[in-house]
């Protein structure tokens, strides 16, 4: 009996293993095996031979092939299942998406925004290799985030609505606009409503562009699929803010190994987070909300978006594990 959970269907993505729309998925086989195909693209997207003079390539795989949950290509691997688009289309989807969000966390950790000095439990990119190739580096793999997305074995109208769609991810509409605001918040009293504004931007925009770039490889956004588009747009705006809410809690209750970064940041930049203005207790609930909402929002998709759904399990068991009732 063959064990190899990167057995799959070419067309589908759907692990040999885990079932198809018809049986019981394994989530343990599919996430596993969706990470370490997403894990391969990205090594063999980003592999052009440095001219030996420069740490620049260097650098984008260590920002990128070094650890992470990989959630924002899951959820697209996800969603590509749900429309039936064919695994090795995902895989460089899923790479693309995860390239720009290493990009995010970058220019993130810099020390003119979050000045951080860890990531993934690592050194940042700008503590190893200097602050100007850090800047560079996220340059460099947003540009390579198109590229891949460009170069897809798929129909123009579909590459052009990926690219649409994760540039608006990062634009200031999106990520950009995000970060902007949260500099602008340090050190005020806000109101919950611009927190979670905010939220929405800076983290929530990449993961709505993860959910609905698995469907855009093979089913286009038009009145026939709006309903569609509804249910994925209200799941992925719950699933990103509740992320981000998590991301709250632990940084205020958890340790460097649990983050893979330093905690206790947003408290120390005087940062306010939707768990110092609520409480740790009523953020933690607010997350369980939206990750139960975000669930009600796929149930009418049925079992086509199961994967969608253990993604929402396993949210919620990793909020339990790290962030547990006091």
């Amino acid at each position: 009996m063959q064990t190899d959970s990167t057995l799959h269907d070419d067309r589908t993505g759907v692990s040999a293993l885990g079932g198809g729309a018809s049986g019981r998925l394994l989530p343990e086989i599919w996430m596993q095996d969706g990470a370490k195909r997403v894990e391969q693209a990205l090594a063999r997207l980003l592999c052009a031979e440095d001219d030996g003079e420069t740490e620049l390539m260097a650098a984008m795989r260590y920002a990128t092939l070094h650890g992470g949950k990989r959630t924002r290509a899951l959820l697209c691997l996800a969603a590509g299942a749900l429309a039936d688009t064919p695994a090795h289309m995902l895989d460089d989807v899923g790479a693309a998406i995860e390239m720009m969000h290493a990009c995010t966390l970058v220019h993130d950790d810099l020390p003119a925004m979050d000045d951080d000095v860890l990531r993934r439990g690592l050194p940042t990119v700008h503590v190893r290799f200097g602050e100007a190739t850090a800047i560079l580096v996220g340059d460099a793999l947003q540009a390579h985030a198109f590229l891949t997305l460009a170069s897809l074995d798929a129909p123009g109208d579909n590459r052009i609505a990926l690219v649409r769609e994760l540039a608006r991810a990062v634009s200031a509409e999106g990520a950009a606009g995000g970060q902007a605001m949260d500099l602008s918040l340090v050190g005020k009293h806000v109101e919950l409503d611009r927190i979670v504004a905010m939220h929405r931007m800076k983290c929530g925009a990449l993961v709505r562009a993860s959910v609905r770039m698995g469907a855009l490889c093979a089913i286009a956004e038009d009145a026939a699929h709006a309903a569609l588009y509804c249910a994925l747009d209200r799941y992925s705006a719950c699933f990103g803010l509740a992320l981000q809410v998590v991301d709250d809690i632990l940084d205020a209750t958890a340790d460097t190994a649990t983050l893979g970064k330093t905690p206790g940041k947003d408290a120390a930049g005087q940062k306010p987070t939707c768990a110092s203005i609520m409480g740790l207790q009523a953020a933690r609930q607010f997350a369980l909300d939206l990750l139960r909402d975000a669930g009600e929002a796929i149930a009418p998709l049925g079992p086509r978006a199961e994967r969608m759904a253990q993604m929402l399990q396993r949210a919620n068991a990793y909020l339990f594990k790290h962030a547990p009732c006091a």
